[in-house]
């Protein structure tokens, strides 16, 4: 005997059997509350933007296909309401709500359909449904057709389901919020742990060394290179050379570690940047150094250690007096993108031209890390994706040794001419003037650093000179730090995403900014030739090893102390061929080309205004420099074909009787990456856009690190040194 006092809902009729009274229907219960952050008013905002399996769409109108269950040959599609940004109901599959003891009302704010691995259709509703807030209401059909209601709870927070692949998502955030990662246990918050190590985790003393090796040693072109560039055409010997490497590796070691502990605490790699480098060979092609003999090395180098430290002290006043707050506002993904971008297409005259003078070494070399880089990438050795992540490292040291190979076998022995020790080019005969060139630039054994460096030398401050200052070259590298502190603020942003993090507060990048001044004085006190700042090649290291731990990078700077006191290594680094050198770092300038760009995601990149915008400023950073730098010194005869372009300075067209100022103004006007970020920063500035479309950085609030344990403990300086730092809270620092 059937029951029937009991009502079936969803079964399409209300009649008892038996005749018995009908079943109980619960009463409509209204909504009374209203979320201002709900899907309907936010895509009446602000546009709906949806993704299908991680790819996002801009389209208004946009159509999904779930998965159908298994077997079956069509499957139901649901459409997207552009108006009201949410599905439409399919009538044809009509779904019940599930009643919560009688007063469950259905949520229809979000919708999501779910495969089961066994072949079962879920359907999800998400949104504040009832009177308690947000929740799920998940209804599965089994194979007889019969429904089975679940409904689980989710925090307010919440924004986004973890589906399976093949999914249909719909994600919704207010223009102010960033997308949450998961809560941890203790209330902080931590990544979707794709990542190896985190930021807070130690790893073991074991893995941390390994690590540490393997992340230096993947920035390993940014850190050691730029003084094979810097010292030859400053007039340096090989000896300068192998010092100022050693130098540049130590004062790489201490400033990330200051950088961890009263930086913005993300691990984050201080180094010489390409950023002070086009400005560095400017001023060394000044009229007056230009034929000098004696000592010009150390005269040019006590002018970039004062040039330094005056931009350096502007670093720090822009980020201790909280100037660095305002111009947050003013910077963003459109400025930032062709900016950094601009820094590695600035040495296109120099980069080939260098490394055409051996092509039998600079081409292999250009091959082979484009090779490691790119079809090899996904091959994994040992677990290690080896090719990737030892890209630049392993493909120099395989040509290195071909270089050996072809020096030794007599590839650059010429009649008359095979001395290793090539003498200047004033007392070389006729016959072998024409080969000195090659040999220089291609032999591995024409640098006696090797031979005649000290085994223990530890690098000291003042070591070339006391620093000279002067107006001209003091304004350029204003402007330049300017310049470098744009470059660092993308970099923390992407950086705090990398690392599964929320992005820092306004004032931990201005802290982070003024740290990066006071570092950049240490270099020029000890005089590597060029400011130091936080390397953008580091976000990419990051991303391929996965390793984003503070303790490592630490680990990793010790590492780099204990081997710049070793006068040794950076004399072996200073023998590495002059063309060899050149042909890296075309694969250098380009990837830091390339991440510049790569800041367009964070905006809509598709956005005519945005396009137009970078486009112009890129252009017009290329090009306006090229007007300047047609204007060659008259004495442009004694001057390397890729440095006539940087002597603009002293003989541009700016003329307005003060020497000082035009030579400040014609070496400004001649750098790519300072009228790149003038173009820029006026254009998105000045041009109407909504702030999604301009990509504006989401920063942390203040009171948020009061409020979340995961900021006060990844931002937040340490207690130990925290008390003597208290009054930086009084300029929001």
């Amino acid at each position: 005997m059937e029951n029937g006092s009991k009502g079936v809902r969803g079964s399409g009729t209300g009649n008892n059997r038996n005749g018995s009274v009908d079943p109980k229907i619960d009463p409509f219960v209204p909504r009374r509350e209203h979320n201002p952050r709900e899907l309907r008013s936010w895509a009446k905002r602000t546009g709906f933007v949806s993704d299908y399996s991680g790819e996002v769409g801009s389209s208004a109108s946009v159509k999904f296909e779930s998965l159908g269950r298994r077997g079956e040959g069509s499957s139901p599609k649901i459409e997207i309401d552009p108006t009201m940004g949410r599905s439409r109901p399919n009538r044809g599959n009509e779904i019940q709500p599930d009643s919560l003891g009688g007063g469950g009302v259905r949520n229809e704010n979000e919708l999501v359909f779910a495969s089961a691995p066994d072949g079962d259709r879920k359907v999800g509703f998400r949104g504040s449904g009832n009177g308690n807030g947000n929740g799920i209401g998940m209804v599965n059909r089994d194979n007889n057709g019969h429904g089975i209601s679940a409904v689980t709870p989710v925090p307010e927070e919440k924004k986004e389901e973890n589906v399976a692949e093949g999914d249909v998502k719909v994600n919704v955030y207010s223009e102010a919020e960033q997308p949450p990662t998961i809560a941890d246990a203790d209330g902080g918050w931590k990544g979707p742990s794709e990542l190896k190590c985190g930021l807070k985790e130690n790893p073991g003393f074991v893995l941390l060394i390994y690590y540490g090796l393997q992340h230096y040693l993947s920035l390993a072109g940014s850190l050691v290179l730029i003084p094979l560039v810097m010292v030859p055409a400053m007039g340096g010997t090989d000896k300068d050379t192998a010092t100022v490497i050693s130098t540049t590796m130590f004062l790489s070691g201490i400033t990330t570690i200051l950088h961890s502990y009263f930086g913005t605490r993300l691990p984050l790699v201080q180094g010489s940047s390409f950023v002070y480098l086009a400005p560095a060979l400017v001023i060394m092609n000044a009229q007056e150094y230009r034929n000098l003999t004696e000592h010009k090395f150390r005269h040019i180098m006590r002018e970039l250690q004062g040039a330094i430290i005056v931009g350096s002290i502007f670093q720090c006043v822009l980020g201790f007096s909280g100037l660095m707050s305002i111009l947050l506002r003013i910077i963003n993904p459109i400025v930032v993108a062709p900016t950094v971008a601009a820094v590695g297409l600035a040495f296109f005259s120099y980069g080939f031209p260098q490394a055409g003078t051996c092509l039998e070494i600079s081409v292999p070399q250009i091959a082979l890390v484009l090779i490691f880089t790119l079809y090899l990438r996904g091959i994994s050795v040992f677990g290690r994706h080896i090719f990737r992540i030892y890209a630049v490292p392993l493909s120099l040291t395989i040509i290195w040794i071909y270089a050996s190979f072809l020096t030794a076998g007599g590839a650059y022995n010429y009649k008359g001419c095979n001395n290793p020790d090539i003498p200047s080019s004033n007392i070389l005969t006729d016959a072998c003037r024409k080969h000195a060139y090659t040999m220089k630039h291609c032999r591995t054994d024409v640098s006696s650093a090797l031979s005649t460096a000290a085994w223990i030398r530890i690098p000291y401050p003042i070591q070339w000179g006391i620093p000279i200052f002067h107006f001209r070259t003091s304004i350029i590298m204003v402007i330049v730090s300017l310049v470098a502190s744009v470059d660092s603020v993308g970099t923390y942003h992407t950086a705090s995403l990398q690392v599964n993090s929320r992005p820092p507060t306004r004032g931990v990048v201005s802290r982070g900014i003024a740290l990066e001044g006071f570092c950049s004085i240490l270099a020029g006190l000890w005089g590597s030739g060029s400011g130091s700042m936080t390397l953008t090649e580091n976000v990419h290291t990051i991303d391929t090893t996965k390793v984003a731990s503070r303790r490592v990078v630490e680990l990793g700077a010790v590492f780099l102390i204990l081997f710049s006191c070793i006068g040794k290594v950076g004399a072996l680094l200073a023998s590495i061929p002059l063309a060899l050198a050149a042909s890296v770092l075309c694969f250098m300038w380009a990837l830091t080309a390339a991440l510049g760009l790569s800041t367009l995601q964070y905006a809509q990149s598709a956005s005519f205004r945005n396009i137009t915008i970078v486009g112009v400023s890129l252009f017009l950073g290329m090009s306006v420099p090229a007007y300047f730098q047609q204007y060659k010194p008259e004495t442009n005869l004694i001057l390397p074909s890729y440095l006539v372009p940087y002597a603009a300075a002293s003989s541009g067209p700016f003329h307005s009787g003060i020497k000082q100022l035009d030579f400040a103004i014609n070496a400004l006007l001649s750098l790519n990456m300072v009228v790149t970020l003038l173009v820029a920063l006026i254009l998105d500035n000045t041009v109407p856009g909504s702030q999604q479309e301009r990509g504006v950085y989401v920063w942390s609030r203040a009171e948020d690190v009061d409020v979340d344990p995961s900021l006060s403990s990844e931002y937040s300086l340490p207690k130990k040194v925290a008390w003597c730092c208290c009054w930086l809270k009084c300029l929001g620092v």
